[in-house]
């Protein structure tokens, strides 16, 4: 599914910033077909390029995790992005120089050239950028603060991974599970399972069984618990007698053929306890349970393990967020460092990451708000889920890292391109912003239709990637890319364009006006 939206997504996205600058140039000369080409492959081929990389960075950002799904999702990204950055770089200018000026011909053509436009001074955008550098302060404190109370849901996020709930109302699978929730326990799905494993000595010596029977007991005793299973507690003779007694009767019957359940729970090293909490597995007063268990005293001889649905949950969103950090960081500074070469500046991007973090955030604040406080459920059409799914916050990042990047990337293209050409950075933003504005607000309407589209999805985990993926575009295509940028840079002028001469020095050399 992922593969689907950024594979439609951004292989239009791409296509139509080429086609447009195409289009621009052929309007600028006409006839020119082949210089027309040129520049749309070299300038605006240039910024799809660096955008197709951010995008590929968050995406195998992905591939840095131990669980296997996100790689996947991450090699899929990959594979798709590169396809449709390739596309674009190579196929796309083959097929605009055998198409030429015809594309302007038929109804539409007129029709876009006139929506187009030629006037970079008086149209709405340079108008709106104008407008909003008049007001610099108002502006940013205003679209910041609108982000972070957006964002501010997710204080209260609750992480965790999902039971059949997050399916189908009609599927099997959910119904069935649904019954089992009706007539038992929440946690009879999902029940704690203890292992005890003897290093030395049978499982059946009186002082190891004795360690059975007394966490049994503790287990039982425990409000959380509704009931425990082991070898212990099996119904049949002996079920007063002291443990060593039990557990030699219920040998014989078994041996006998009398007793078939107790290879369940014991063998010659190994003891196992089943423990059915009464909520389900990711309530969080059973992580609480798993964590005083996992921290039970044992002799040395033994060693206590503990599995079940809690323990899959937590150890699913430890091993996630255990190198969360790890790998947004690795992408945020490689980010970095290729926005530094592109644009030859040391706080642009600073200031672009910044705002991409702001736009995440505002998107995870909308999810939690939705799917785990369950606003609009009916609407959308699902369960709600009372926590955030694990795996969403890391995919969402990984993916909307690159992908919001995407529209900054085209727009401060631009803008640099006239800064270069005229060194007044008011102008530039003016310029940039109306030569860009709408082909950037036309691409991410794309990018939202796609994805929202997944919204009809019906497991709740497409719904919300779906639904996250757009919020987060539209946000940064309109309130970050039309306000908040516009605001930023009339703030900070020249410094825009600072970076110490031994830096610019180094730098690998790719300016925009070199062709």
């Amino acid at each position: 599914n992922l593969a689907t939206m950024l594979g439609l997504g951004l292989a239009v996205d791409y296509s139509l910033f080429v086609t447009s600058r195409f289009r621009e140039e052929l309007a600028r000369n006409p006839g020119n077909v082949k210089g027309a080409v040129v520049v749309a492959a070299t300038r605006a081929g240039r910024a799809v390029f660096f955008s197709g990389l951010t995008v590929l960075i968050g995406l195998a950002g992905l591939a840095l995790f131990p669980l296997m799904f996100l790689r996947s999702i991450g090699i899929a990204g990959v594979i798709v992005v590169s396809i449709s950055t390739l596309a674009a770089l190579t196929l796309l200018p083959a097929v605009l120089t055998v198409i030429g000026d015809r594309i302007e011909r038929g109804p539409i053509g007129p029709l876009a050239k006139r929506a187009q436009g030629d006037d970079s001074h008086t149209g709405f955008w340079s108008r709106l950028a104008s407008g909003v550098m008049k007001r610099p302060v108002v502006v940013a404190l205003a679209t910041v603060g609108l982000l972070l109370v957006l964002g501010w849901p997710f204080t209260h996020a609750n992480i965790s991974s999902p039971d059949a709930t997050i399916l189908p109302e009609d599927l099997p699978s959910r119904q069935g599970y649904d019954i089992l929730a009706e007539q038992f326990s929440g946690g009879e799905i999902s029940p704690f399972v203890v292992v005890v494993e003897s290093s030395g000595g049978n499982m059946t010596d009186p002082d190891n069984l004795a360690v059975i029977e007394g966490l049994g007991a503790r287990l039982a005793a425990d409000p959380r618990i509704d009931r425990v299973q082991s070898a212990l507690t099996l119904p049949g003779v002996g079920g007063n007698l002291p443990p060593p007694i039990r557990i030699a009767v219920r040998q014989f019957l078994e041996a006998t053929g009398t007793d078939t359940q107790l290879g369940r729970f014991l063998s010659d090293d190994v003891a196992v306890i089943f423990a059915y909490p009464v909520e389900p597995a990711n309530d969080p007063q059973n992580q609480e349970l798993l964590s005083q268990l996992r921290s039970v005293n044992a002799p040395d001889s033994l060693q206590v393990h503990v599995g079940g649905g809690t323990a899959e949950i937590v150890d699913v969103v430890d091993a996630i967020y255990r190198d969360f950090p790890l790998v947004a960081g690795a992408i945020v500074v490689t980010t970095y460092l290729i926005l530094l070469a592109l644009f030859r500046s040391v706080l642009l991007p600073i200031k672009a990451i910044l705002m991409n973090v702001l736009s995440i955030l505002a998107s995870y604040g909308a999810l939690v708000w939705i799917f785990q406080d369950g606003n609009l459920h009916e609407l959308l059409g699902f369960t709600p889920q009372g926590f955030v799914e694990a795996s969403l916050p890391v995919i969402m990042f990984c993916v909307l890292f690159g992908l919001s990047m995407d529209y900054e990337v085209f727009l401060l293209s631009r803008i640099q391109e006239e800064w270069e050409r005229s060194g007044d950075n008011d102008r530039a933003v003016t310029v940039g912003l109306q030569r860009s504005g709408r082909i950037i607000t036309s691409a991410a309407l794309i990018v939202v239709v796609v994805t929202a589209s997944f919204v009809s999805a019906d497991v709740v985990l497409v719904k919300a990637l779906g639904l996250g993926i757009a919020l987060a575009v539209a946000l940064d295509a309109t309130v970050v890319g039309a306000l908040l940028v516009p605001a930023t840079m009339k703030l900070l002028g020249g410094a825009n364009w600072w970076i110490p001469g031994w830096l610019n020095r180094i730098l690998p050399r790719s300016r925009i006006l070199d062709h």
